[in-house]
């Protein structure tokens, strides 16, 4: 059962030797769609603290979080039931190599225009361009 109101969660456009991480979400909301790795904030958790937990978990890797690369609102009746507003953060790798958890079942490490040819969250392109120019900078 989905809460009443707007839950807070967060992504990472991980940037890796001039490729993003994208990873497919292997459960619903969103199954067999490929998105940036992340998940809901918990209370009393920062951004980045959420960041960090989130990433660790779904793919075991580590980041380096560079700077806020923009938000998307998921309301009922898209992709997903409940009501998310995501904060998305371009990153870079740091260390460690993709293992999924059971929320995810596949990923790709891809040039930054490339993935056109994948099913993607909506607003997908245009965060990672924004994250791409934090990276470059």
């Amino acid at each position: 059962m989905q809460p009443s109101h707007p839950q807070l969660a967060v992504s990472a456009a991980i940037f890796r030797q001039g490729r993003i991480l994208l990873v497919r979400r292997a459960r619903s909301p969103a199954k067999g769609i490929y998105s940036l790795p992340g998940g809901r904030v918990e209370f009393g958790e920062t951004l980045h603290a959420a960041l960090h937990r989130e990433v660790d978990e779904e793919t075991a890797l580590k980041i380096e979080i560079i700077g806020f690369a923009g938000w998307r609102e998921v309301v009922p009746g898209t992709i997903a039931e409940g009501h998310y507003l995501i904060m998305s953060f371009a990153a870079r790798w740091t260390s460690g190599e993709p293992v999924l958890n059971e929320e995810l079942d596949d990923f790709r490490w891809l040039a930054p225009d490339a993935p056109d040819d994948l099913k993607l969250t909506a607003g997908l392109q245009e965060v990672i361009a924004s994250a791409r120019r934090l990276i470059e900078a």
